[in-house]
């Protein structure tokens, strides 16, 4: 079955353009003209979101973080005119997976997708292959199978990217990764990803974490560790 992607895009002209392409692609392709008309063709057979910025009502950095907040983890492509650094970062804040500024290139766009869903079958079928179904520290249990989180027996809710990030470092609890090392093990190909992008993603992740966020240390200049405290 191919991919169904939704492009959800108010200026006409780039949403044919992409439709276009992408159903030449070999994608299953539907469209929304407003993020408000997205929430309502969204289904779980899409398997990713290309998604504007700057549309009438609703915005694109607020539907994410609606849908991510609700526990969808669809992957998402923020496509916008606005490229400065914290335009990027707040993107990537709220959930996003790639962010790619318009004017774009269509063989640019196609790549990225590819890429991302490539990473997320890649992840899955990692998935299948661990024996390992939970990960149980003092106050932290990581559930791989469900992909779940508990900090002092209350659940909390994380993007699939900050879920791979403290998969990877609570696995090896007290080694030091470098950022180099998260960007190659949790977004793999997907390009154009900085340091800077790892910075931003530890500390949602530190603030999701509460009183727990010391759990995860940074050694300046170096990276990032999983401090271990007694797994049981």
């Amino acid at each position: 079955m191919n991919e169904k992607i939704l492009i959800v895009e108010d200026e006409k002209d780039i949403c044919e353009i992409l439709e276009f392409n992408l159903a030449n692609e070999g994608f299953e392709v539907s469209s929304a003209s407003s993020a408000e008309k997205a929430l309502k063709k969204l289904t779980p057979d899409h398997a990713l979101i290309l998604l504007d910025v700057m549309m009438g009502g609703m915005s694109g950095y607020k539907l994410a973080e609606t849908l991510r907040r609700n526990g969808n983890q669809i992957p998402i492509i923020f496509l916008t005119a606005k490229d400065t650094e914290n335009d990027m970062l707040t993107g990537f804040s709220v959930g996003g997976d790639d962010y790619i500024s318009k004017p774009f290139s269509i063989k640019e766009v196609i790549a990225r997708i590819k890429a991302i869903l490539k990473r997320q079958k890649h992840t899955s079928d990692n998935s299948k292959e661990k024996e390992i179904e939970q990960l149980v520290f003092d106050h932290i249990i990581i559930d791989t199978e469900m992909k779940e989180v508990t900090v002092d027996t209350e659940k909390i809710t994380l993007t699939k990217t900050e879920f791979e990030i403290l998969l990877l470092l609570a696995s090896s609890p007290d080694r030091l990764f470098s950022r180099e090392e998260i960007i190659d093990k949790v977004w793999k190909e997907t390009p154009y990803i900085t340091e800077r992008t790892v910075d931003v993603h530890i500390a949602r992740l530190r603030k999701k974490l509460g009183k727990r966020a010391s759990v995860i240390s940074n050694r300046s200049g170096y990276g990032y560790r999983f401090n271990n405290t007694s797994k049981i």
